[in-house]
């Protein structure tokens, strides 16, 4: 074998090694730091024509695409490891698990990888639904085994992290 064909193989297997290496490292930042939830805004419209109309907010799905009077605007996260997280809602659908694909992903050992989903339904109301997890989820600590309405302030108990819709 050349003395080319020997260094070049050398450095194929170093890079490969290294980029196990920097793998290893950044699963090993994910596991410890977990994953960071953000909050979108919307961006504000540039001046123009319209600078003198105030901005319309976007409306969120419901009927006549009103939200209701009294509707709560967020979620938040009131025990458990994320204890403090606020998410706006903005009538997308909110899915909670284990799962890095979630909305809300729980570190919780009690959580299924899919284990609820948060909803609002036509008529602009929140809807609650256990996923078919193992441990099952709680709303004002009662099993849910159908899709059930939230009102604003009840607590979902999904393992030792509690939720609740806010206003």
């Amino acid at each position: 074998m050349s003395e080319l064909t020997l260094t070049v193989m050398r450095l194929g297997f170093l890079a490969v090694l290294w980029l196990f290496v920097i793998v290893a490292v950044q699963v090993i930042r994910s596991d410890l730091f977990g994953t960071r939830v953000t909050q979108r805004t919307a961006a504000r419209p540039a001046a123009g024509p319209q600078a003198g109309r105030p901005a319309r907010r976007p409306q969120p799905s419901g009927r006549g695409g009103r939200q209701r009077r009294g509707a709560p605007t967020k979620l938040v996260i009131t025990g458990g490891s994320l204890a403090g997280t606020t998410v706006a809602l903005q009538g997308q659908t909110i899915t909670l698990g284990r799962t890095h694909d979630s909305t809300i992903v729980l570190d919780d050992d009690y959580a299924s990888g899919r284990h609820a989903r948060i909803y609002p339904d036509r008529d602009g109301q929140w809807i609650v639904e256990d996923l078919g997890s193992t441990n099952g989820t709680y709303l004002d600590r009662a099993r849910l085994t159908t899709p059930t309405p939230i009102r604003p302030g009840a607590p979902i108990s999904i393992g030792k992290t509690v939720i609740e819709l806010r206003k």
